[in-house]
């Protein structure tokens, strides 16, 4: 299993349906291909961004085949895990079956859960196999300090993504446990919150736009390692933020936008979500390529003909 390269830009795919709702396994391929290609240093399939709410058993299962054929060890390969607590550890024991490095263990279905009932899930799950365990805190799955402690006594567990962006928690956890864990940003268009996260040990992140523009992510990530503040702020101004008022106009868009900026820039992806996602608005979509257009006038890639 891999760890060493679990930190950086992390690549989170997108499932893409046909128009008939299908999963399209070859556009999973060439998704998966596609970011590792452009550098991102690990690929975590089937969570929030690959529809994890919305894929049966059978779908989960041909989704982690493709995605270790895609990969083949060139780097970390994570799944998506949570929900009911017997799905949980289900998907987990088919990611170490299929041979994938870890998992991200989502939060529980709908309940909101006292501490020791949020250990015990976590432990069952990460307990269940030898492969590496992320925990995503978001939503009903949010830990104190000595819970989390309680569970480094499992040394599968190699990090911690953030996902409701409590600084003062962050502070405290990563002064607390230092480099025990990884230390993850999960939070949405997590690019906007990195330079608040990368000075108290978040070192890595999920890139929700790196399925459609990650030389935009890279050059980002690069100019905030360099203390570039300057460059940090124009690709604000020019992608960052302008994306980000479009992201916060629909529920769902946070999956939604992914694909129609994928399509718009010519990856064999179609916008089809599954319900309750719902697709992109043509206004929207609109305003997304014209971004884009910019974006790439603007800060142009040196291999553009990888999109085609």
């Amino acid at each position: 299993m891999q760890t060493n390269k679990l930190t950086g830009i992390l690549g989170f795919p997108v499932s893409p349906f046909d128009k008939n709702g299908a999963l399209d396994e070859n556009a999973l391929h060439r998704n998966i291909t596609f970011l590792i290609e452009e550098g991102l240093e690990a690929i975590f399939v089937a969570c929030g961004a690959g529809e994890f709410h919305a894929i049966s058993k059978a779908e989960y299962g041909a989704i982690l085949d493709v995605a270790v054929d895609a990969t083949q060890k060139r780097v970390p390969l994570y799944t998506g895990v949570g929900g009911n607590i017997q799905d949980a550890l289900s998907f987990a024991r088919l990611s170490e079956e299929k041979g994938a490095d870890g998992y991200l263990i989502l939060p529980p279905y709908l309940i909101n859960g006292e501490q020791n009932g949020l250990r015990a899930y976590l432990s069952a799950i990460i307990e269940s196999t030898s492969l590496h365990a992320i925990v995503y805190q978001r939503d009903n799955a949010v830990l104190e300090g000595d819970t989390l402690e309680s569970l480094l006594v499992y040394p599968q567990l190699v990090g911690l993504k953030d996902g409701i962006g409590n600084m003062e928690q962050n502070i405290e956890f990563t002064q607390r446990f230092g480099e025990r864990l990884l230390w993850l940003n999960g939070m949405p268009m997590a690019e906007l919150t990195m330079p608040a996260y990368w000075p108290i040990g978040f070192h890595s992140y999920s890139s929700a736009i790196s399925n459609y523009i990650p030389h935009i992510s890279r050059c980002f990530f690069e100019a905030l390692k360099r203390g570039d503040h300057e460059a940090v702020r124009t690709l604000y101004k020019d992608v960052l933020l302008p994306i980000n008022v479009i992201r916060r106009q629909k529920k769902g868009y946070a999956v939604s936008l992914i694909k129609a900026g994928m399509e718009i820039v010519g990856l064999p992806v179609q916008e089809h979500v599954r319900a309750p996602l719902v697709p992109v608005e043509k206004s929207h979509y609109k305003q997304l390529a014209q971004i884009l257009e910019n974006a790439h006038k603007k800060y142009p890639r040196n291999h553009i003909s990888l999109y085609r």
